[in-house]
């Protein structure tokens, strides 16, 4: 009986040695929608999501594309078994979940069928890491999709029907073969995330100022030679990645891209630093790798949060000594360029806890110095500052008005960071002939605002007045025409003039940190009004009525964060179009946190369910 035991075994053995095909073998259609088991089509009716990722599929088996949701399941015979009454309740047909997420990545599929269309729920498409050379035009049906990823594949080329899905928040064609773009990629115009790194980019549609959400643009690794000037327009964009193109110099007026605070701009050919006056928010900087020889003055006078300064591999020759205005910045690196000497004002940046100078022709630092790195560099620079001369003084840097050819430079007025408490006349003057377009008076101790800011109203379109003394507005502010932007946060504000409400054309306003107790009337008359941030004060109510917050019909962003609010009206559920609502640190106890931590989308939802109530 045992050598029978041992014969049977050695066959079964034997039999599956046989059934073991090469690890590399083309995969047969049958043996791909054998993967699809009837265990994974129960599971994914219980959550809505599919995971197929890393399962060597060269074809999608068949009935991912009746999974619940499509308008073919109830026909399917291989899937209907779950029909039965018999089976859990687990299991009937009012307790499945609709696809919502399905991801295909990291397997060999060549093609996706016209089926996908039946996927109406879907709002996660993941096909990364496949062999794609084109999409089905029905990928435009999928007019629930929020998150697409189509990276490392080889495509170079969308159908037009693509652009349908204009309810897009996060798009990757990253690692494709894409030469242009077609002009409609323009119409996403929900997309927060844009990923088009390392493609054969070889420029970008000028309409992409269009794409006003976008919070992260990555053009990395492509041939772009310039980049669209309209790219300005997208006010939203916190990281801009543009390294290892053929770029030259960056578009003028970036100093409008007033949220950015990540720019890669490595490993290009730009040859100075561009103006960058207006991008207060900016906190890294990567310019290595170009042919940069100087970092001027204004460079150094514009950019006060700034704490990562990159510049190695260029060709430098000097610093100015007012790189100390740069009071946040904590790394800098000038490695491989060509100064000859380091200023001492180096040495007062009392954040500085990296400086990174190897492969420099010094000759003030002694190379020993160098190689015992930042503490040793900085105290070697202190003892260079021997007399007042050699030291930058603040307050005189600080005293000094632009003239107004640098104001028609620029067409920007920036006063920031100057600790005045007055602005002459002749200032706004000159800024009026310069014709500019933003005014920067942030970060003074201005009690009350200058008449003389008055004559600028025609022109101005950006004007920041924030962390001043401000207790009030004056009405004159109602003549700015064509105003799209205005900031008086962190002042002493308790109220808003009414003839505010008379800026149709603002888009975006920032009355954080003062003192008010309530929105101000004049805001429900700011029909253009996208942006609204009001974090920060006391607050203890809202009016969310037709009358109130509804009259914004273009509002997308709502910031009533850290206020005294006690109720949050159902009705500001209905606001469907706000994508992002911040309500965190306020006394209501519902939603509760759970609700809150979910983001926006579930905030609105809670709210819309409790409107009958």
């Amino acid at each position: 009986m045992e050598k029978k035991s041992e014969s049977v075994q050695k066959e079964k053995k034997s039999l599956r040695l046989r059934q073991i095909r090469p690890v590399f073998h083309s995969k047969t259609k049958s043996e791909d929608d054998g993967v699809l088991s009837k265990a994974l089509i129960k599971q994914t009716w219980k959550t809505g999501v599919l995971n197929l990722s890393g399962k060597g599929l060269a074809h999608v088996p068949d009935n991912v594309w009746n999974i619940p949701g499509s308008i073919n399941f109830e026909d399917d015979e291989e899937t209907r078994y779950c029909m039965d009454k018999r089976k859990s309740s687990e299991d009937e047909w009012w307790n499945r979940q609709n696809l919502v997420e399905l991801n295909l990545s990291s397997n060999s599929l060549v093609t996706i069928s016209t089926n996908i269309q039946n996927l109406e729920d879907l709002s996660v498409l993941n096909l990364s890491n496949n062999a794609l050379t084109q999409l089905p035009s029905q990928i435009g049906y999928l007019r629930k999709l929020t998150h697409l990823y189509l990276n490392s594949n080889k495509l170079d080329s969308l159908p037009v029907e693509f652009f349908k899905m204009q309810d897009l928040r996060v798009l990757d064609l990253s690692h494709n073969n894409f030469e242009d773009l077609h002009p409609d990629f323009v119409d996403l115009v929900m997309l927060e995330n844009l990923d088009l790194s390392h493609n054969n980019l070889k420029s970008i549609p000028n309409g992409i100022g269009f794409l006003v959400r976008l919070t992260s643009l990555n053009l990395s690794f492509n041939n772009l030679e310039e980049l669209p000037s309209d790219i300005v327009n997208i006010r939203s964009l916190i990281k801009l990645n543009i390294m290892n193109n053929e770029l030259k110099n960056l578009p003028e007026f970036m100093g409008e891209l007033r949220k950015l605070e990540f720019l890669y701009s490595q490993n290009n050919h730009i040859t100075e630093i561009p103006s960058l006056v207006g991008c207060n928010a900016l906190k890294e900087i990567h310019l290595g790798s170009n042919s940069i020889t100087t970092i001027n003055d204004e460079f150094c006078q514009s950019l006060p949060q700034l704490k990562v300064l990159n510049l190695k591999d260029n060709k430098l020759t000097e610093i100015s000594n007012e790189i100390v205005l740069l009071r946040s910045l904590s790394s800098l690196d000038v490695s491989n360029n060509l100064l000859e000497q380091l200023p001492s004002s180096l040495s007062m940046l009392s954040h500085l806890a990296s400086l990174q100078v190897e492969g420099n022709p010094l000759k003030t630092i002694r190379r020993d110095i160098v190689q015992c790195g930042t503490a040793r560099i900085l105290k070697s620079l202190r003892s260079e500052r021997i007399s007042e001369q050699s030291t930058v003084k603040l307050a005189e840097i600080c005293d000094n008005f632009p003239d107004k050819y640098e104001m028609e430079r620029h067409r920007t007025l920036n006063l920031s960071l100057k600790e005045l408490v007055d602005i002459p006349q002749s200032v706004f003057e000159d800024a009026v002939t310069a014709n500019v377009s933003c005014i920067n008076l942030s970060r003074n101790k201005l009690s009350s605002i200058p008449e003389a800011l008055k004559s600028t109203s025609s022109i101005v379109t950006e004007l920041d007045l924030s962390v001043n003394l401000l207790k009030d507005l004056p009405d004159f502010l109602s003549q700015f025409s064509h105003i799209h932007y205005l900031n008086v946060s962190n002042n002493l504000i308790e109220d808003l003039p009414e003839s505010l409400g008379l800026l149709i054309t603002l888009r975006e306003i920032n009355i954080a940190s003062n003192r008010l107790t309530s929105l101000p009337n004049c805001l429900y008359e700011l029909t253009n009004l996208e942006i609204l941030q009001a974090s920060g004060n006391q607050i203890e109510a809202i009016d969310a009525t037709k009358e109130g917050l509804g009259a914004l019909k273009k509002l997308a962003t709502l910031d009533l964060s850290n206020n005294s609010i006690e109720i949050l009206p159902p009705i500001l559920g209905n606001m469907k179009q706000i994508k992002n609502l911040q309500v965190t640190g306020n006394k209501f106890r519902h939603p509760r946190h759970q609700i809150l931590m979910k983001g926006t989308y579930s905030i609105l939802s809670y709210l819309r369910d409790r409107i009958s109530e």
